[in-house]
């Protein structure tokens, strides 16, 4: 083969492989770009046992920031106060349940649950934001420690006080760091009788605003044994009966949250997180103080007592509901919770505790920082029976406070009767 063939058949190869390019290129060009489908509508479905979101806050944290983000997600709340069980007997699909976490352990058995772990690698949601305490409560829930529920709020306990009933009586006003011993002694100096009105010092409005600052929850998990019958809750028996044997501070049916917001005649309850209640409140000129401790546990104010938010394993929405709690837990979203909702943050970064409550018109120049200076402790899980075992005690504590039976044989008769209670429901 000579050169000029050679040559030849090089510059006929190279011409065609430039015109084969070109060509190729010219194609691809002339070809419009694949444009990606959008998602397909879906709406989420929440259910909520007790009053966790006001309608305001639901629309502020949830519905709106959803939206905002992923304009092809819907989220809705129930109007029903059925429990779980009920909707899932009907056939219901629910996507997320709302409620705090003691009430977790009664569904288990349901099999509702997912272990939010894996999903949350799996969807980018960064489980170190939280606060570890607060997951470690709800993974003691289940005996593998599944993560079946995300904290978004943690209840706090504050001493809210009437400033005008201690103004009428010079009475200072209470102070940060009182153990019970004191807010007692506080709680004698303002109970009075003036024109005809009785003034009472101090009510407690649920039992367990004693037993949880002792780490208290009646009935052990994972074994059944009833606990009531020991001396940390003779201890807060105690209090109590201290609290209502004081000359006209006896025990009162009704709600001592009335009394102290509306009646305007209680110059003192330690109690859960009330601000939100003062939205709509005139007239009650109020401030709060750091919840009373017990001398061995200073500046505890309970167990942990989340309000959470659980996606449903029988979903069909999976990525959906990932994406809900994404934007839930966004700093954007938490930031408006801490600052406008006067829901305590369940989130480490101290920046969230810090700037909670700071949009609510209602807590300006009220003392939070001393109410912040408390924390919670690990809350053992709920038995079962917790429930049905709290409602016995409860009567029981009833029965002291009102002076009807000493604590020793309050708590004996408790212990009788929820050990009778839990054979009989397993007996069934």
């Amino acid at each position: 083969m000579n050169k000029t063939f050679r040559l030849t058949s090089t510059l006929i190869i190279a011409a065609a492989v430039i015109s084969g390019c070109s060509s190729s290129k010219s194609e691809t060009a002339d070809v419009p770009p694949k444009e990606e489908k959008p998602p397909e509508p879906v709406t989420i479905r929440f259910h909520q046992l007790g009053a966790y979101f006001t309608e305001r806050d639901f629309n502020e944290l949830v519905i709106e920031p959803v939206k905002k983000k992923y304009p092809h997600i819907t989220v809705t709340m129930d109007k029903t106060t059925e429990d779980l069980p009920v909707l899932l007997t009907k056939g219901e699909v629910i996507d997320f349940l709302v409620t705090y976490h003691g009430r977790l352990s009664n569904y288990i058995d349901l099999g509702v649950y997912l272990d939010l772990t894996p999903l949350a690698s799996q969807y980018g949601l960064d489980l170190n934001k939280f606060d570890p305490g607060a997951l470690d409560t709800i993974r003691a829930i289940t005996e593998k420690g599944d993560l079946i529920a995300l904290p978004y709020a943690n209840n706090l306990n504050a001493l809210y006080y009437n400033k005008d009933i201690f103004d009428k009586f010079g009475v200072p006003y209470p102070s940060d760091g009182l153990f019970w011993e004191d807010a007692i002694e506080v709680a004698k100096k303002v109970t009075r009788m003036d024109n005809q009105v009785q003034y009472r010092g101090m009510e407690i409005d649920d039992i367990n605003r004693l037993l949880f600052p002792l780490g208290l929850n009646i009935i052990e998990a994972r074994t059944d044994r009833v606990l009531v019958n020991s001396e940390p809750y003779k201890r807060a028996f105690e209090v109590a009966r201290q609290i209502y044997s004081i000359p006209g501070n006896e025990f009162k049916t009704g709600s001592a949250i009335d009394r102290f917001i509306k009646e305007k005649t209680l110059a003192m309850i330690p109690t859960v997180n009330l601000f939100l209640r003062f939205r709509d409140v005139e007239d009650l000129n109020w401030d709060v103080a750091q919840f009373p401790s017990y001398p061995d546990r200073p500046n505890i104010y309970g167990m942990y007592d989340l309000h959470c938010a659980i996606p449903m394993a029988n979903s069909p929405n999976r990525e959906a509901q990932m994406r809900v709690l994404e934007v839930l837990f966004s700093d954007e979203v938490q930031t408006i919770m801490s600052r406008k909702s006067a829901k305590f943050p369940v989130m480490k970064d101290p920046k969230f505790r810090e700037m909670f409550g700071q949009d609510l018109p209602e807590l300006k120049g009220k003392n939070i920082a001393g109410v912040l200076r408390s924390k919670t402790v690990h809350a053992p899980p709920n038995s079962y029976y917790y429930s049905k075992g709290l409602s016995l005690l409860n009567a029981e504590y009833q029965s002291v406070i009102k002076g009807e039976k000493d604590v020793n044989t309050a708590l004996r008769e408790a212990e009788e009767k929820i050990k009778q209670a839990i054979a009989a429901e397993k007996g069934k």
